[in-house]
């Protein structure tokens, strides 16, 4: 299939699936599922440019098989544990107040500009399904070797921080079990970590560069948008001193030993 032609059906069946997305949250006032369509969206674009690209069919079905792993996995973790069954995220109800009677407008453009994201954090998966201009080697072996390695680790994170809210007696308090004592967002960490495989799938590629979009946007959102910035926020509303002695102890991002406590 013909390159630009593969961009354009990834594109055009995020804006569908975003759309059905937005009519779900229209009748159930639940916009959380936008994150969980993001995640099997970019999945799903990977698996097709594996299915369609013109590179090394070996790397393809590594980038298919990595891509759909991690979208799959963090699509159905997010259905389970923040749209079914669950209350919306605090940063949709905010955006629904603030929004007002033109909340679901704005929910359908938000929605879109959504299916441009999943475009872009799949434009890396493309560049590496595309390269003709080599064969299977150590390199890919070693973006493999990134690629799950860093999905293990984010799952292990995801497991061990679900698991401390199930119990009742952690109500309230913040979760130092595990890698949640190295970092404060080890799950945000893993995740940036596994958009450098596509980085070490794409190379000599001709436009590798692009494969750079994954791991320079994520840690832009990550740092800037959606990720930390608005976890802290709503940890020290629900946690207060707790969370802040754990600010202080707990590297934020970069697992690494707690310091003493002052």
């Amino acid at each position: 299939m013909p390159l630009v032609l593969q961009l354009q059906v990834a594109l055009t069946v995020a804006g569908l699936a975003m759309f059905a997305g937005w009519v779900f949250q229209s009748r159930h006032r639940e916009a959380s599922i936008v994150d969980a369509i993001w995640a099997l969206g970019i999945g799903s674009s990977c698996v097709f440019y594996a299915l369609n690209g013109v590179g090394d069919p070996g790397r393809r079905t590594l980038v298919g098989f990595a891509g759909a792993y991690w979208g799959f996995r963090l699509g159905t973790y997010l259905l389970r544990n923040r749209v079914f069954g669950k209350p919306e995220d605090a940063r949709y109800r905010k955006l629904r107040h603030m929004w007002g009677d033109s909340a679901n407008r704005n929910f359908f453009f938000f929605f879109q500009f959504q299916a441009l994201l999943i475009l872009l954090f799949s434009l890396p998966a493309w560049v590496a399904c595309n390269d003709p201009s080599r064969g299977l080697g150590a390199i890919d072996a070693f973006g493999a070797l990134i690629a799950f390695g860093a999905i293990g680790g984010e799952s292990l994170a995801d497991r061990q921080l679900t698991r401390f809210r199930a119990n009742p007696a952690n109500k309230g308090k913040t979760c130092r079990e595990g890698l949640w004592r190295y970092s404060r967002h080890p799950n945000y960490f893993f995740e940036w970590i596994h958009w450098f495989s596509y980085v070490v799938f794409g190379i000599g590629a001709a436009n590798w560069w692009l494969t750079l979009l994954g791991p320079v946007l994520m840690f832009w959102f990550l740092y800037k948008i959606t990720g930390i910035p608005w976890t802290e926020e709503q940890a020290l509303k629900s946690r207060g001193e707790d969370y802040r002695d754990y600010q202080r102890t707990t590297s934020m991002f970069i697992p690494w030993t707690p310091r003493a406590p002052r």
